[in-house]
């Protein structure tokens, strides 16, 4: 049998008290403990599935792409910072005829006349985020041109000028040129003609004109017509004096 002095039973009950202290608290950190890499997924999944606070942005520079009659034209809409789910419509202005935006942002068609048109789209998503507004432009260039090189002149008893056609088109045509001095009298004397293939890219390629002309005041036609058979596509393009070129010599 052991007897214990009552120093020695003070002493083991300390020491039995800083034990069980010391396994309450590392049951305790181990039940509050997380470790960093999963903390840290914890934190990504949960901005994941939070919305952009910033709203819906359109991406798209406010001048789109130029487009040309008849060209085919596709231009898809962007804007970020919304959940999925996007809704595109046309807010105000107008379209180019036979161009159409469908709600998915698939801005697409042909163009049907050229111009400078503007216009107001807007977008929103599935939640419940507000949508967002853009004004674009949108330039439909004439891809065939005829331009003046040398407007038509009287010289002597002749009236004679130049002019110039491009061909920006992705396509060769057929080209059909002429032009007519219409006396006062109604009467139309042809002064130029050429029929030929216009290569696509052909840039101011110039088309001469001239002819003797009895005395009297001529207004100037020139007409250009370009021809895609293959696409059922006809381009035309026109010139006129703005007033009367006068002869005063000869009969």
């Amino acid at each position: 049998m052991v007897t214990m002095t009552n120093g020695q039973r003070t002493r083991r009950v300390v020491g039995l008290g800083l034990v069980l202290s010391f396994a309450v608290g590392m049951a305790a950190c181990q039940i509050g403990f997380i470790p960093a890499g999963d903390e840290q997924a914890q934190t990504q999944g949960a901005a994941a599935q939070q919305p952009d606070e910033r709203g819906l942005v359109i991406e798209n520079d406010s001048e789109l792409p130029d487009t040309y009659p008849h060209g085919l034209y596709e231009v898809r809409l962007r804007a970020h910072g919304g959940v999925s789910g996007l809704h595109w419509k046309l807010e105000k202005g107008a379209l180019p005829p036979g161009i159409k935006l469908e709600e998915d942002g698939l801005l697409h068609g042909q163009a049907e006349r050229t111009g400078e048109f503007q216009f107001t789209v807007s977008v929103r998503d599935s939640g419940a985020q507000p949508g967002v507004q853009k004004a674009f432009v949108l330039r439909v260039r004439s891809a065939f041109t005829l331009n003046w090189k040398a407007p038509a002149r009287v010289s002597g008893n002749r009236i004679d000028g130049t002019v110039e056609v491009s061909n920006t088109t992705p396509d060769d045509m057929d080209l059909t040129f002429y032009v007519l001095a219409v006396a006062e009298n109604g009467r139309a004397t042809a002064i130029g003609y050429q029929h030929f293939v216009l290569r696509r890219g052909t840039l101011a390629k110039e088309l001469p004109f001239g002819e003797t002309l009895p005395h009297g005041g001529y207004v100037v036609h020139v007409d250009a017509v370009g021809e895609v058979a293959a696409k059922n596509l006809i381009y035309r393009e026109n010139l006129q004096t703005p007033a009367a070129l006068q002869v005063t010599v000869g009969p």
